[in-house]
């Protein structure tokens, strides 16, 4: 059943496609978002490289080969890596929270004047997001134009010898490093991708400093099967000489880390909890919401603290305490603790001024709540339920009591589902719904976005697994399901001109179930919001489509709430393919 209906909605998706008709082959009218556009499709081709995939089986065996293969690539790009001891960086790796780790980072050294720039990954909306000056995406202007500077360097020094080009993140990372150098930053702020010790951004010399965020499991099939395995591969990106902290970890990964250091002579500090810094009554104000958030915004303090230090500038912050009480070296103590220190008021506006879409972020569109955060851990998602139950329970009641909540979800990669739904369960949703992580039926419009490393059929299968595994949890938790059953029991698939929605047809499940499946994230918010978000920014087709395309009891009862609230997990490629429709100045 489940392989019929991912074949229906297959053969309704090459209709819509072929009835749209082929992307148009003339040019928009301004020439450097046409030229932008280029560099996105040329970008993408990088994705698949057949010559990358031959070298990625070479290289398996011995991952070293890996910075050796990134080092030839910048070389041949027109850089040495003595060449980024110039950009002053600061270094961060982690599994949780080194994204907001770095974004607190970037916009407290921003606050003291200085020109910054921003590497980070994934994208939420557009592929320039990765590439920050002074915390603002690079221009679609200035990515074409070092784009195409790279792009041909590489193109222009292939041989027999050298006969690949570098897959996607290696390109990108390369053009961050061209990016910050032309544009003469003070200093860049490096988020790792993968691991750290054979990350591509590992070419790194001499940063000033380095961090490491929480540790957990993720990756498991690059990094290893243990918390133990993935903090060797993330104290990699240790350098002698150069300070790093870390944030409270167990003991045993901790100890993996104080080892990594004293290896390769690198001093290594544990920073004190957020609350060391809050003396008297002054409470440290942050700009990214939930309680986890803080053990990220304390490693930026001593990261900022200590690039500035190093790098001659005045801190502007006195120190409280060499040493807390009762840091004595212990079990936990095995990594000496970081001084704490008084704030400067550059420091306190950082906090409180950093924004980071897609993590713990709300929005209110009249009656519909999003709950928006890229959490795809273990340990992120509880953190992400924690925020969110205490999120929807700040928020005003409904006065006739009528709330609907509805989770958005999807998981990509090797990751444990089961274990992440499982954790999702106290938030009591009325309603779970799944979807790939494309935003229409049909990427081809939509470059920035697109995956080719993922088929169609693959994503809705890993989709309708997480149904059925949502509702095998929902049945061994006794419910709750909802008083009228969800009518869906065939393959909604009208004219895909007119804006109808698809479904993919229930899989081996009670006809009450109170979940469901679609095949893209429009679809998905269509179903959800039934037309009662104002700021709901549907594409064109949609124009003119049923308001109410579902004639279910689900969607009966979702027009009629009085407050509907959304959570959206599991994966920052659906968080941006849902930020792109609900806020459509994202993708200008």
């Amino acid at each position: 059943m489940v392989a019929r209906g991912i074949r229906a909605v297959r053969g309704a998706l090459r209709g819509a496609k072929g009835s749209q008709g082929r992307r148009l082959s003339t040019r928009p009218a301004r020439v450097p978002a046409a030229d932008y556009q280029d560099a996105i499709r040329t970008l993408n081709t990088l994705q698949t490289n057949a010559s990358y995939l031959e070298q990625v089986k070479r290289e398996r065996g011995d991952p070293r080969a890996q910075l050796d293969a990134m080092r030839g690539f910048l070389e041949r790009s027109g850089l040495q890596v003595e060449d980024l001891d110039q950009l002053n960086i600061i270094h961060v790796t982690g599994t949780k929270g080194k994204g907001s780790a770095c974004a607190f980072t970037e916009r407290i050294l921003r606050g003291y004047g200085l020109r910054t720039g921003f590497y980070s990954s994934p994208h939420l909306v557009q592929v320039r997001e990765r590439i920050r000056i002074n915390g603002q995406p690079l221009s679609k202007e200035l990515f074409s134009k070092y784009f195409w500077l790279v792009y041909r360097r590489l193109r222009d020094t292939k041989d027999e010898a050298q006969a690949n080009m570098p897959a996607y993140f290696r390109f990108l990372t390369i053009m961050a490093f061209h990016v910050f150098l032309q544009e003469k930053v003070d200093l860049a702020v490096v988020e790792v991708g993968i691991g750290g010790a054979f990350d591509c951004t590992n070419i790194i010399r001499t940063p000033v400093v380095c961090g490491v965020s929480s540790l957990g499991i993720d990756h498991t099939s690059i990094l290893g099967d243990t918390v133990e395995k993935i903090a060797w591969q993330k104290g990699g990106i240790f350098k002698p000489g150069v300070p790093a902290f870390t944030v409270q970890q167990p003991e045993q990964p901790l100890e993996v880390l104080r080892d990594r250091a004293r290896e390769c002579g690198c001093p290594l500090y544990l920073c004190p909890e957020l609350d060391a810094f809050e003396t008297g009554m002054r409470v440290l104000e942050l700009g990214l919401a939930g309680s986890h958030q803080r053990s990220n915004a304390a490693l930026a303090l001593q990261l900022s603290r200590t690039w500035l230090q190093r790098r001659g500038y005045e801190a502007g912050s006195d120190v409280l305490q060499d040493v807390l009480p009762g840091a004595e070296l212990s079990a936990q103590r095995s990594v000496p603790l970081a001084p704490t220190f008084c704030p400067s008021d550059a420091m306190i506006r950082g906090l409180r001024d950093t924004e980071w879409p897609g993590r713990t972020q709300v929005l209110q569109h009249g009656p519909v709540t999003w709950y928006i955060d890229g959490a795809h851990t273990t340990s992120s998602i509880q953190a992400c339920v924690r925020w969110f139950r205490q999120a929807a329970l700040n928020e005003d009641k409904p006065q006739d009591g009528s709330e609907v909540r509805v989770l958005l979800f999807n998981a990509t990669g090797d990751r444990d589902t089961a274990a992440l739904l499982k954790l999702l369960l106290p938030c009591h949703f009325d309603y779970a719904v799944f979807c790939p992580n494309f935003t229409e039926v049909s990427v081809a419009t939509n470059a920035d976005q697109q995956n080719f490393n993922v088929t169609l059929e693959n994503a809705l299968t890993r989709c309708v697994e997480n149904q059925k595994t949502w509702t095998r949890l929902m049945e061994e938790k006794g419910g709750p399901w909802l008083p009228a059953p969800l009518e869906v029991g065939g393959l909604l698939q009208p004219d895909p001109l007119r804006g109808a929605l698809l479904l993919v047809p229930p899989a081996e499940r009670p006809l009450n179930s109170t979940s469901l499946v679609f095949p893209c994230i429009s679809h998905a918010l269509q179903w959800i919001t039934q037309g009662r978000d104002p700021h709901l920014s549907l594409p064109a087709s949609k124009v003119g489509a049923h308001p109410h395309p579902v004639a279910t009891s689900g969607a009966v009862l979702l027009q009629e709430a009085a407050a509907i609230r959304v959570l959206v997990t599991g994966s920052l490629h659906l968080v941006g393919g849902v930020l792109k429709l609900l806020d459509p100045t994202l993708s200008q």
